[in-house]
């Protein structure tokens, strides 16, 4: 049986983890916007404003579930704790 305490620090853990990827994709997409965008969308044949709309919605799918399945978890195992 994994106890409370263990439980919390994993969950800690993977949203630090989380967050730092999410922190470095960001800074490197904000750096390298321009040659993403153009390398994308040769590759998939779209046009690169469309690959830049779908890098922000992968960004906020990937932070709600950040949300839903590391933080909303730890922040319940530290109330019961």
């Amino acid at each position: 049986m994994i106890s409370i305490e263990s439980l919390t620090t994993f969950f800690g853990w993977c949203a630090i983890i989380n967050i730092g990827m999410i922190l470095m994709i960001v800074l490197i997409w904000s750096v390298f916007q321009e040659d993403i965008a153009r390398i994308h969308a040769k590759i998939f044949g779209v046009t690169a404003e469309e690959t830049k709309v779908t890098f922000f919605r992968v960004i906020q799918q990937y932070r709600l579930a950040l949300a839903v399945l590391n933080l909303v978890p730890y922040i319940v195992l530290k109330i019961m704790a």
